[in-house]
């Protein structure tokens, strides 16, 4: 469905952006893969998914320095000769009360869960614009449409994501390029186990019991999301049949925003 566009998916060496990656590349898409970890391991993921056919690409871009940013979008049209899809995944957390939440660690979250969407799109939008076409699929939240407690930078970030796709997709609105928000509840990563693990030890129950303990408080389905769940649905908003789907946050959450 997708042979021949190239797709620049930040913070793709793991987790959500790992799974999107590997869910375009199946479809034909070219990959820019970005984030970080060991070189050894990142060569292995890259000969991995182009495996499937493709061109895959690395940039170790700090997506919380923006002239780091603008590097990344020019290098992945200079080396895979277009692009098409960009997907925003890069984020951070930081958990604490507002009254003693560190000042540098809310610029942190900041920029990387929220600037950095902007200047990716502010540096793409002209390759789609010329090749008429594109898709900007920007990785919000749960927590882009509620909030938490303790988690006053990624809500205040997530929710300005939700915002940031709907100016967008209005700008973009009588082209054939579209921005959506994929808003996904508790996916099973490794800062999750942590919090499962800290859990489970603090209280003193099994981790079945604390993985319980964590969905219940949330997501009503008591199921993680998958990150190859994510993945699909990100390939949807590619298709043509996504072709007037503009502006939308879809939660993909287990019934989180439902209550």
């Amino acid at each position: 469905m997708l042979k021949g566009k190239t797709a620049l998916v930040t913070g793709s060496t793991s987790g959500i952006g790992l799974a999107i990656a590997r869910a375009l590349a199946r479809q034909g898409a070219n990959v820019m893969l970005n984030g970080f970890g060991e070189p050894a391991l990142i060569e292995q993921l890259r000969k991995e998914i182009a495996a499937s056919g493709v061109r895959v690409e690395f940039h170790p871009a700090d997506m919380a320095q923006p002239t780091q940013i603008a590097e990344l979008v020019r290098e992945t049209a200079a080396r895979l000769g277009s692009l098409d899809i960009l997907v925003n995944n890069a984020g951070i957390q930081h958990v604490a009360p507002i009254d003693k939440f560190p000042p540098e660690r809310w610029d942190a979250v900041i920029a990387i869960n929220l600037s950095s969407s902007f200047h990716t799109i502010h540096h793409a939008l002209p390759f789609m614009k010329r090749a008429g076409w594109g898709r900007i699929i920007n990785i919000a939240s749960s927590h882009g449409l509620v909030a938490s407690a303790e988690k006053v930078a990624y809500v205040a970030a997530k929710h300005g994501v939700v915002g940031l796709t709907k100016v967008v997709a209005l700008e973009t609105a009588r082209t054939k390029i579209t921005c959506n928000a994929i808003c996904p509840g508790w996916v099973l990563t490794a800062l999750v186990q942590k919090q499962i693990d800290a859990r489970a030890a603090e209280k003193k129950i099994s981790p079945e019991e604390a993985r319980l303990g964590l969905l219940g408080e949330k997501q009503p389905s008591l199921e993680f999301v998958t990150p190859e769940q994510i993945g699909e649905l990100a390939v949807f908003l590619c298709s043509d049949a996504a072709a007037q789907i503009r502006g939308a946050s879809y939660s993909i959450d287990g019934g989180w925003t439902a209550q």
